[in-house]
This record gives structure tokens, sequence and C-alpha cells, in this order.
């Protein structure tokens, strides 16, 4: 048995950055993680391996289609789909053995093997060999996994979770994929880059359900003039293996008598995600969850049970990972004494299909639910000089302010770089800060983020270049 003051249970972007942190407050501290490569889902088989595929295919579609329209002709580019996959997981196994140095250098015991809460203050690691470990303080960041449908099995060969979607050897000729989530736009933009035919079935009235409607609009028409297509307000029935390749049954939403049927080789289901918290004891130990499985955590992230805590996908909110970083932050800094805290209002989002979105804030469709006054700024990427001179004219930036103070309600960007360009938004609206200023900042010029005082400007009717 070895005594701890913290141990963290998962190694994903918030146990293990709790971890760290804990350590360096001078915690005596370990991380479990069943997985024999530490960072999770996020590491693993989500954030990293996605990215590094979304952006070896957008290298390959500038060679393929964009580059002629500047000038540049390449003749006969070919795939080698060995290679990419190699690029992917090198990418993958280099981060995740930086997080096993930074557990070394910052004093971590990394454990390998499966947790479980036995009681207060005591956690059963099975692994190679079961061992004891106590701790003062026991941190849940066991993430979250895939949602399945109950009339659609995964196989993750044919049928296929977010996992399965980043392993095909080669590109599909047809992919359907069920969600038009985050996810399955940006796994359904690497292989439509990449050559497959892609269509979307999305149960809501449209993609990106939640983002500002303007912008989900947009990014729509953007897929549909490129080939996607599009079936919203349509649910998912089934997925039957035929000879001639899977058939996907939909049906209408609002008449389920209605259907339609497609032909494909693979199918992506891609529905969200919910939390893991199998074989943890939660249960026994009397940890409080709500009917869809997420812990219940109070400020301080502290569960029903006291010394047990829990942040990450497997508490209420977004299911982000820098959001569960900063939550395992605050939960260990204040262990220590500290009064951190997070302002989720302000934590940004980025959908990282090209062009990007990213947001922060209040829709206007949560604003005007709720009753609260704003009012708009917008301004299109096809009046920005940058994006005009490098052909990324495609996007808009819509700003939101209080219409009575001015306060910055939210931020709401469709174009290239959005996902670099939120965070000036987040650091005003962290401070409290107003659309004016947002505008009063000084941006260089030529560039993408001149859009966004542009908009900032046009709330108040005074943007300069449109």
């Amino acid at each position: 048995m070895t005594e701890y003051d913290v141990v963290v249970i998962g190694g994903g972007p918030g146990g293990y950055v709790a971890a760290i942190r804990a350590a360096q407050l001078g915690f005596k501290t370990a991380c479990v993680e069943k997985r024999a490569a530490l960072g999770g889902t996020c590491l693993n088989i989500g954030c990293i391996p996605s990215k590094a595929l979304l952006h070896l295919s957008e290298r390959y579609a500038a060679i393929t289609d964009e580059n002629a329209k500047l000038g540049i002709l390449v003749d006969n580019p070919r795939l080698d789909m060995g290679k990419v996959q190699g690029h992917k997981e090198g990418i993958v196994d280099q981060l995740t053995k930086g997080i096993g140095f930074l557990f070394k250098k910052n004093g971590v015991s990394h454990v390998h093997g499966t947790a479980r809460i036995a009681k207060p203050g005591h956690v059963m690691v099975s692994g190679d060999e079961e061992q004891e470990l106590r701790a003062k303080h026991i941190i849940i960041a066991t993430g979250s996994e895939a949602a399945t449908l109950p009339n659609i099995v995964i196989d993750e060969r044919n049928v296929v979770s977010s996992t399965g979607a980043l392993e095909f050897t080669e590109v599909p000729k047809h992919l359907v994929v069920i969600g038009g989530g985050v996810i399955g736009l940006e796994l359904g933009m690497v292989w439509r880059r990449l050559g497959a035919e892609v269509s979307i079935v999305e149960f809501a009235d449209q993609i990106l359900p939640g983002t500002e409607g303007v912008v989900a609009k947009k990014m729509s028409q953007f897929l549909k003039k490129r080939g996607y297509k599009m079936y919203t307000k349509s649910a998912a029935k089934s997925v039957v293996a035929e000879k001639d390749g899977l058939r996907v049954v939909m049906a209408s939403r609002a008449d389920d008598s209605v259907t339609k049927e497609l032909m494909a080789d693979k199918v992506l289901v891609a529905t969200g995600r919910r939390p893991y918290t199998e074989g943890l004891g939660l249960a026994e130990l009397g940890v409080a969850q709500d009917p869809r499985g997420f812990i219940q955590v109070d400020g301080q992230f502290q569960t029903s049970v006291a010394g047990v805590y829990a942040i990450g996908d497997c508490v209420p909110g977004a299911m982000l990972a820098h959001k569960a970083e900063d939550e395992g932050v605050a939960c260990v800094e204040q262990l220590a004494g500290q009064h951190a805290h997070i302002r989720y209002e302000c934590i940004p989002g980025v959908v990282y299909t090209h062009p990007e979105i990213a947001t922060v804030g209040a829709t206007s469709e949560a604003l005007k639910a709720s009753g609260r006054a704003f009012k708009v700024g917008e301004f299109t990427m096809s009046a920005n000089s940058r994006a005009r001179a490098v052909a990324e004219t495609d996007g808009v930036v819509r700003v939101i302010a209080d219409a009575g103070t001015d306060e910055l309600l939210g931020v709401h960007i469709m174009g290239a770089h959005a996902g670099e360009m939120i965070h000036e938004a987040v650091a005003v609206m962290e401070f409290s800060g107003s659309a004016e200023d947002l505008a009063r900042l000084c941006h260089a010029h030529p560039t993408f983020s001149e859009a966004i005082k542009e908009a900032a400007l046009a709330v108040d009717q005074r943007a300069i270049h449109s």
C-alpha cells in the first residue's frame, strides 16, 4: 500500500494536467491510467490524430484542387495511405511519450492499471499486479466515450466510431456520417478531401446544433457547394450489410413513415460522447450521477462523497480537452488553498474544418430565448484584404454585445485560422470588456484578425471596410 496526497484516475488532458499541477504545488501525486500510453482519448484516438489527418488531407486537397486556381499545376498527385497513417501514429507516439517525460520531471508517479475506488481514500488498481493506493484526495478524470445508437451496431471496420474512422487504410468510396456535429464534420472533411463521397445525416434542423445560426448556415452552404450531401431533420434508423455495401435507412424527423435509403461502404456514427465511469465503483461508493451518467460536483469539483472529486468530460459541461485541463488546475489549486475559478462562458470552442469555426460566449439564438437585449456586428471575410490576398474569403465574423452596456457577450468566427483568432475575444470577455474595447485594439495590417475589429466596429454601425 502506497500513500499519496492526490491520486488522479485517468491520464487524459484533465488528468495528466491535474497531476502535474498537483505535484508542482507540493502534493505527493500519482496518476492511474489503464491505457499503455498516456494522453487519454485526446492524444491517442481523438484530437491529435484527427488534426494530423485534417492537416494531411488539407495539403492533398490544395494540390489537387486549390493550387490550380492560383496557377500552380501539379500532375498526377498520389496518396500513400501507409505513410499518411504512419505520420499520424508518429505524432501520437511523440506526444504521449512527452507526457511521461513531464511526469518524471515533476515527480508524478505513473501507475498503469484499471482503478476502482474501494472507499474514500482508497484506490485499488488492477494491472500486472493488484495494488492499493491511499490518498487524501482522489480526482476522477476518466473522460468520455463515443455515444452509440440502440439500433446500429459499431464494429469499427465498416460501421465505425471516430476511433475507426481514424484508421481507414484506404479512402471510402461513399462515407455516410450519422451526426453533423464537430466530430462528424471534421472526419467527414478528412475523407471527402481525400476523395470520398460524403453524406451527412443530422437529426437537428441544422448541422452543428447550438452554433450561431448564421455561422452554421454559411458552413452548410460551403459544404454543399463542395459536394457534400446534407440530410437534416433526419434520423438514422438502421444500417444493414448487403452484398453491394451498407444500406443506411433514415426517416424524417417529422414523420417516421417517410424514409430514404443510402448505400455506402463505410458508416461513421458521430452522435456525440457520453461520460465514461465504468468500473470505478461509483454506485457502491454513493457518488451522485445525473440520468445521463455525468458525475455531480460542487463549485470545488467535489462529488457527493467527501475527498472524491471529478473533472473533465465525466462532469456536466462542454466536452473539451482545454475545459478539462482548466478544471484540473482549478481543482488542485483549490485543494492547496488557492482561489482558482473558471468562467465557463469564456471557454472557446473550435471546429477544425477548413474554413475553421471558432466561438466563445452566447449565441444570438440563446440570447433571444433568454430575453436579453443585444446588438450584433457582422463582417464577411470576403472584405478582408489578407483573406483576399491568399484566396481564403469564405466566412464571417459576428460580434455580439449587450444592447445597453456594450458588454461583449459572444464572438463567432467562420474563416481560415479562426481557432487562432478567437483568443483575443476570450481575453476581452475574461476581463468583462466591451465591443468598444475590442474595436479599439490596434490590429496589424493585413491580417485575418482585422475582421474581428471590423465586426466589433459594426456593433455600433461604424465598420470601415463594409
